[in-house]
C-alpha cells in the first residue's frame, strides 16, 4: 500500500497549492490540468480486499493472512462516496466506475449504486455507472445491481482453460463460475458487458484465440490488456509484455479485423471489429502505446485518497475533508486545485528504473486504487 499521502487544506495561502476563488467554481476551463486534460471520469475503489490472488495484482507472497487490510472505519462510507461523487459531477465528471479489490465483496453495494444513480449532472443527466468485477459472485448479485441502476459491467477473465485461469487467479477458482456470472448479467438485462483479459507473455498468451472465438457473436466486447507495472509487488518485467499489435496480428490472421473509431475522446482501448460483423474487440496498450495525453481520469482509493494517475506514488487526502465541517464548495475548490496542478504522464516517461522498488518511488498498488 502506498505510504505517501498529502493532506489538502482549504485555507488560502496555507495549503499545498493556492485555492481557486469560489466564484469561479463552475468554470469548466478551470478543471483542465496542466496538459489541457479535462476531468471526466472517476474511478472509486470500494474495498481493498479480494477473493482472488492474481499474480499481477495481489500475489500471495505479499497479500497473505498477515497483510494489513483497511478496517471498516477507515473506508469511505456510502454516504461519503455519494457526496464526493455529487461534487465531482459538478466539475464535469460524467462516468463513475466502481472497483476494488473485488467490489462485490463490499456488503450491500447495490445500496451505494442506488445512491449514485440518483445524482444528476448540471445538465440534468444521470451518471454513467459501471463496475469492474472478477465475476466470482456475479450470479448472486447481478439482478440487485441491475435493479439499483448500474448501467454496465466489466468482468476480468484471463483465460478459458481451467489450468491457465487457476494459475492466474492462484486460488483454484474455476472458469465456469465466472462464465456463469457473465451469463447471469445477460439474463437480467445488462446489454453492455465487457471482458478484460490481462495478457502475460509466457503465461496465458496462448489463450488469445480461444478467448476471441468464445466471445464472438455474443454481444460482449473482449479487451486485451498489456501486462502493466502497476504497484511494486507484481514482479513486472518488460519481457513479460506482449505488445497489443502482436495480439491484433494473431487474431487478424484467424479472424480478419478492421480498425474502428473510438466511442469518445480519451477512450483508452483501441477498437477493432471483425470484418464478418461478428463482434468487436479492443486492446489497451498502456506500455507500448501511451495515452497519457488523453487521460481524463481521477481515482479515489478505498480510504478516500485522490490519485491523479494509475501509476502514482502519492495521494491527496479527501477523507479528512469529508469528515470535517468543510462545505461542498470548499471540497469542490480542493478538487479543482489538485486537478489543475496535475502533470502526471507516467507511461510517457516509463523506464526500467521506474519499475524498480529500490529507487524509492513505490507506486500505489492496484488492489488499493482499482484498475
Amino acid at each position: 500500500m502506498v505510504e505517501k499521502v498529502i493532506p489538502i487544506r482549504i485555507d488560502e495561502g496555507k495549503g499545498l497549492r493556492p485555492t481557486i476563488p469560489a466564484k469561479l467554481m463552475q468554470a469548466n476551463a478551470l478543471t483542465k490540468d496542466m496538459r489541457g486534460r479535462s476531468l471526466r471520469d472517476l474511478r472509486i475503489s470500494v474495498t481493498d480486499r479480494c477473493n482472488f490472488r492474481c499474480t499481477y495484482c495481489m500475489p500471495k507472497e505479499v497479500f497473505d493472512q498477515h497483510y494489513p487490510y483497511l478496517s471498516h472505519k477507515e473506508l469511505l462510507s456510502f454516504e461519503e462516496i455519494a457526496r464526493l461523487s455529487s461534487i465531482f459531477s459538478t466539475l464535469g465528471v460524467e462516468k463513475i466506475r466502481l472497483t476494488g479489490g473485488e467490489p462485490l465483496l463490499r456488503k450491500n453495494l447495490e445500496v451505494l449504486i442506488g445512491m449514485l444513480a440518483n445524482i444528476r449532472t448540471p445538465s440534468g443527466n444521470t451518471l454513467d455507472l459501471t463496475l469492474t468485477t472478477n465475476g466470482s459472485i456475479l450470479r448472486k448479485k447481478a439482478l440487485a445491481l441491475k435493479d439499483a441502476g448500474l448501467n454496465r459491467i466489466t468482468v476480468s477473465l484471463d483465460g478459458l482453460n481451467d489450468e491457465t485461469f487457476k494459475k492466474m487467479n492462484d486460488v483454484d477458482f474455476p472458469v465456469s463460475d465466472v462464465l456463469d456470472g457473465i451469463a447471469a448479467a445477460q439474463e437480467v438485462g445488462f446489454t453492455s458487458i465487457k471482458v478484460n483479459m490481462v495478457v502475460k507473455k509466457g503465461t496465458n498468451d496462448h489463450e488469445i484465440l480461444a478467448m476471441a472465438k468464445h466471445f464472438q457473436s455474443t454481444g460482449i466486447v473482449l479487451r486485451f490488456i498489456e501486462f502493466m507495472d502497476v504497484g511494486s509487488s507484481n514482479g513486472w518485467n518488460m519481457t513479460q509484455v506482449l505488445p497489443s499489435k502482436e495480439v491484433i496480428a494473431k487474431i487478424h490472421e484467424a479472424f480478419p479485423l478492421e480498425a474502428i473509431d473510438a466511442n469518445y475522446p480519451g477512450e483508452v482501448a483501441k477498437r477493432w471489429r471483425y470484418v464478418d460483423g461478428s463482434g468487436e474487440i479492443g486492446v489497451i496498450s498502456s506500455v507500448t502505446q501511451t495515452f497519457c495525453h488523453e487521460c481524463t481520469r481521477a481515482r479515489i482509493s478505498t480510504d478516500g485518497q485522490m490519485y491523479l494517475c494509475l501509476f502514482a506514488n502519492e495521494g491527496f487526502d479527501f477523507k479528512s475533508l469529508l469528515r470535517s465541517d468543510k462545505t461542498d464548495l470548499e471540497i469542490t475548490n480542493a478538487i479543482m486545485t489538485t486537478w489543475v496542478a496535475r502533470d502526471d504522464h507516467y507511461s510517457e516517461v516509463r523506464g526500467s528504473n521506474t519499475a524498480n522498488p529500490d529507487t524509492g518511488n513505490r507506486k500505489v498498488e492496484m488492489s488499493y486504487i482499482g484498475g
